[in-house]
């Protein structure tokens, strides 16, 4: 022991700090966790008893002697840099290279521009899980299990249900169904009548879900925007007039509105919400396969069995809901063609929507 440690100290009197790289080698060698220091301090066990006090002093100020001398390498390489001289080669008259600004995303400009149409006629925004039970995506919005509307929506199944984890979510009695990606924000629709008092006005803004193939026209992710009313005497006049005022307000006051029955499980009656075709202003081209018209979304009143799993008294009151995809009315408003433009991260597509 007594020869390691004279060793030692040899080595950490004569040892070269002259640089960063020096001075880390020694640091790690002679002061780290897993150095030769602290080797040497685990052989102190092996000591005979009587000589333990004496070896262990040594080491304490071997330790403390490398400590010191490396504490006084690193100020002085420190002093040695603050005084270097300033780089002859580098042109201070040069202007200063910008900071890149990032912009906001297309996507995100068009649903803060729905939100505050929604906003200016009483909506307010309410959001939910992105993970959810078959309660809230399915049964609550009478999707019952097995039923066929089911195949309507194909679904990521992500984990078991649990009774324990949401306690007073799931109806007592209802089947144990596994969780999943929500499929559409009709899950925040049903968590606000479960829970928020009568009159309900809300949107619902947020990412979707659904076990389908990527291409320029679909995508395994995309984005909504659903709205709800219930109140005493709500009418399908009422739903119109709200598709009207948000479609004028967003693409202008000369584009028209169809509405085309239709069916959802949610709603009796629904329709599709058609409007005219952007590229073509109505006169046929192969983007509206030549009919004049495209399709934003879909509405209806909500239908008395949703109202009813809601606890809400369909006698008394009535309400409509619409959806509709905020990549539908992106590419609408914007003209573009390939959905997959909004996910690849393509700085050549994403710059030119700088100016809005």
């Amino acid at each position: 022991m007594q020869e390691s440690i004279a060793a030692l100290t040899a080595e950490i009197t004569t040892a070269e700090l002259n640089n960063s790289a020096e001075l880390d080698a020694f640091r790690i060698s002679y002061l780290g966790r897993k150095g030769r220091l602290a080797d040497l301090f685990d052989q102190l066990k092996t000591v005979p008893a009587e000589d333990k006090r004496a070896v262990g002093q040594q080491l304490n100020t071997l330790k403390q002697q490398a400590q010191a001398r490396f504490d006084e390498a690193q100020q002085a390489a420190e002093a040695t840099a603050d005084n270097a001289p300033a780089n002859p080669d580098f042109d201070y008259t040069l202007p200063p290279v910008p900071n890149a600004l990032g912009t906001r995303h297309p996507l995100s400009l068009v649903r803060e521009e729905m939100l505050r149409i929604f906003g200016r006629i009483g909506f307010a925004v309410a959001e939910g899980p992105e993970i959810e039970d078959d309660w809230h995506n399915f049964t609550a919005l009478n999707f019952p299990e097995n039923h066929p509307a089911r195949d309507m929506q194909d679904t990521f199944f992500v984990a078991p249900a649990s009774r324990t984890a949401t306690p007073g979510d799931v109806p007592t009695g209802a089947p144990d169904l596994p969780h999943l990606l929500r499929t559409h924000t009709s899950t925040v629709q049903v968590r606000v009548m479960e829970t928020e008092p009568l009159p309900i006005r809300r949107v619902m803004p947020g990412r979707v879900f659904r076990n389908e193939a990527i291409s320029a026209r679909a995508h395994m992710m995309f984005h909504q925007v659903e709205g709800i009313f219930i109140d005493e005497g709500v009418s399908f006049a009422d739903l119109k007039q709200t598709v009207y005022y948000f479609v004028q307000e967003l693409f202008g006051a000369d584009i028209n509105i169809r509405f085309r029955p239709s069916f959802f499980p949610f709603t009796e009656p629904s329709a599709e919400i058609d409007i005219t075709c952007l590229i073509c202003k109505g006169a046929g081209c192969n983007i509206c396969k030549y009919s004049g018209w495209v399709e934003i979304g879909g509405c209806g009143m909500v239908d008395p069995a949703v109202l009813e799993n809601a606890k809400i008294d369909p006698e008394k009151y009535s309400g409509y809901a619409w959806g509709m995809g905020i990549e539908r009315i992106a590419m609408l408003k914007y003209q573009i063609k390939d959905l997959r433009l909004f996910t690849e991260n393509d700085m050549r597509f994403l710059r030119q929507f700088e100016t809005l």
